[in-house]
């Protein structure tokens, strides 16, 4: 009999969650106004011994109750969980950051050491961070492994205090000799934005000890995802990475594609509803494909994905033996696409782990695309007859002589930026044998995009047949890359990216007009492609890009080919 009753206590405590040392009042409605409404809580916190955590969600506390319960807590030094999700509903915003103060003050007295510290669900906005800004400072976290702040409305100010509080924390605790290892982090749906990521990544590239990080719905484009991609290659253990439904578009998608390189513990990755858009699934398909052995999931679901991106996708987890979910829904691959997925995947026995399709968004619609490039070879072609003016102009007066600025017996000065403004190759051999330095002292190299732009430039007026234009901008074109990818700020992908956007092969998010390419641009790029200082990681997006059939390259064929010959060459060899 009293096995029974052992056994039937056992499971009703694990039904209702209840762990060791836990006082449970989760969903119970209680409407905690005042100390009187809250007696009862308070006398059973005083008297349960060994008092480890405590259940509070779904009711809701007001000022004085939060005073009295926070009394109580001011004994229990073995304090260790809070849960206390949904407290508040209700209330005014004024009322929360008080009831925070009390409750951690409460606990920094107990010398309590938390473990989890959940106050999701209360939509207290940035003065709630405020309220749990000093425990979070405090001796009291030194311990903390779980922080739940889910829907909470920090936004970008509560982010930035927040990201402060846990490098300060990480900071003391650290000279304590026992630093901050956060592991777990939600902060789904908190309108973080840029700012608000861009704050805790460097809380988080600090720690370097996360295994899931949330971050669902924030409003993040694609510079605070590149910021988190940075951070999250410090986290090698990190195994689920949730940032569904922010905008990473191509160049975050990219960034954290390199980063995912660095966690080989990563299982699950969902990516869903983040326009990760075709450049970018290739980028992490090959990241897939060379690594992340125990990845289990993989959402790229609802990112404008073509049928030649989706694909890559699959084959890169041919070999994932631990996987169990591939979700492509929501894409655009149209019905032969979405058949030609189904087979591929059936084809490596894992048609099972692919799921439902049922709202692609079929084939993009190329027709807004193409007269968008006409209009941009319209413009194009007037900057180039202003360029040839401009030239004109320049060599009717030096052969007249008109140089009011100059002594006619002197030598014109070198400019950069004349050059730069409207390159030729007379130009560039003019800048003399320093034309490489003053190039670099010219372009901001820490800018991913000046960068690609300055690039381009030099490499428009490359001449294969003219040996000593050639070799003018071959040495500027690596003395200037070599200095950028040296330089720890530059981000190679962004500069691939950028690179690509400026070509008009990569649709951008910020109506970026390309060039007219020329085929001294792809000549260049198979001499960059060849050194020492271009990440070979980038030489893979690089090559599905020039494999595509693509207006801006049918006047470049044989520099084209010899380009992709080049790209073929350097992936085999790396």
């Amino acid at each position: 009999m009293a096995t029974d009753i052992v056994a039937q206590l056992a499971d009703s405590l694990a039904q209702t969650g209840v762990e060791e040392g836990e006082l449970s009042y989760k969903g119970q409605g209680r409407k905690l106004n005042d100390a009187q409404s809250a007696e009862e809580m308070v006398k059973e916190i005083q008297d349960f011994e060994g008092l480890q955590a405590l259940r509070l969600e779904g009711n809701t506390v007001g000022v004085e109750a939060a005073q009295a319960i926070a009394k109580a807590l001011e004994t229990k030094s073995e304090f260790k969980r809070c849960y206390w999700s949904d407290m508040f509903t209700g209330r005014l915003r004024s009322e929360i950051p008080p009831a925070l103060n009390s409750l951690g003050d409460a606990l920094m007295l107990a010398g309590a050491r938390l473990t989890v510290l959940d106050l999701s669900d209360n939509a207290f906005g940035p003065d709630g961070v405020r309220g749990i800004e000093k425990l979070l400072k405090s001796t009291a976290c030194y311990t903390l492994q779980e922080l739940r702040l889910n829907n909470c409305g920090m936004g970008i100010g509560g982010g930035k205090i927040l990201a402060a509080s846990l490098i300060q924390c990480h900071k003391k605790s650290s000279a304590d000799s026992a630093p901050l290892s956060l592991k777990v982090f939600v902060a789904g749906r908190n309108r973080l934005e840029n700012d608000g990521a861009t704050a805790l990544a460097q809380a988080f590239q600090l720690m370097g000890s996360l295994e899931e990080v949330h971050m669902p719905q924030n409003g993040i484009n694609h510079a605070g995802v590149t910021a988190l991609a940075t951070a999250m290659q410090h986290n090698t253990g990190l195994r689920i990475l949730n940032l569904n439904d922010n905008t990473f578009t191509e160049k975050g998608a990219i960034a954290m594609a390199q980063a995912l390189k660095h966690l080989r513990s990563i299982q699950v990755i969902n990516f869903g509803d983040c326009l990760v858009r075709p450049a970018g699934a290739i980028a992490i398909a090959e990241t897939v494909s060379e690594g992340l052995p125990i990845l289990k999931e993989l959402n790229l679901s609802f990112g404008e994905i073509t049928e030649e991106a989706a694909l890559a996708v699959a084959q890169a987890v041919k070999d994932k033996a631990q996987l169990e979910k591939l979700d492509l829904n929501g894409n655009c691959l149209g019905d032969d696409g979405c058949k030609a997925l189904k087979d591929t995947m059936e084809g490596m026995n894992m048609g099972e782990l692919l799921g439902s399709l049922s709202d692609d968004e079929g084939e993009p619609e190329d027709d807004d695309e193409d007269e968008d490039e006409d209009e941009d070879d319209d413009d194009e072609e007037v900057d180039d007859e202003e360029v040839e003016e401009e030239e004109e102009e320049e060599e009717e007066e030096e052969s007249s002589g008109n140089k009011p600025s100059t002594p006619a017996s002197a030598p014109r000065p070198p400019d950069v930026s004349s050059f730069l403004s409207f390159p030729s190759p007379d130009k560039l051999l003019k800048l003399g044998a320093k034309r490489a330095l003053l190039i670099e002292q010219q372009v901001d190299v820490s800018d991913a995009t000046k960068t690609a732009e300055a690039f381009l430039k030099i490499a428009s007026v490359y001449k294969e047949e003219n040996y000593d234009v050639k070799s003018a901008v071959l040495d500027s074109i690596d003395g200037l890359l070599r200095k950028a990818f040296s330089t720890p700020s530059f981000h190679g992908y962004s500069f691939v990216s950028s690179l690509l956007v400026l070509l008009g092969l990569l649709k951008s998010e910020d109506k970026v007009k390309p060039v007219t390419v020329v085929p001294g641009h792809l000549h260049a790029l198979e001499h960059v492609v060849r050194q020492d200082y271009f990440p070979k990681e980038n030489v893979a997006v690089l090559e599905a890009f020039m494999s595509r059939n693509n207006k801006a390259l049918e006047s470049c064929g044989n520099a084209r080919n010899s380009l992709q010959s080049a790209l073929q060459r350097v992936r085999s060899e790396s």
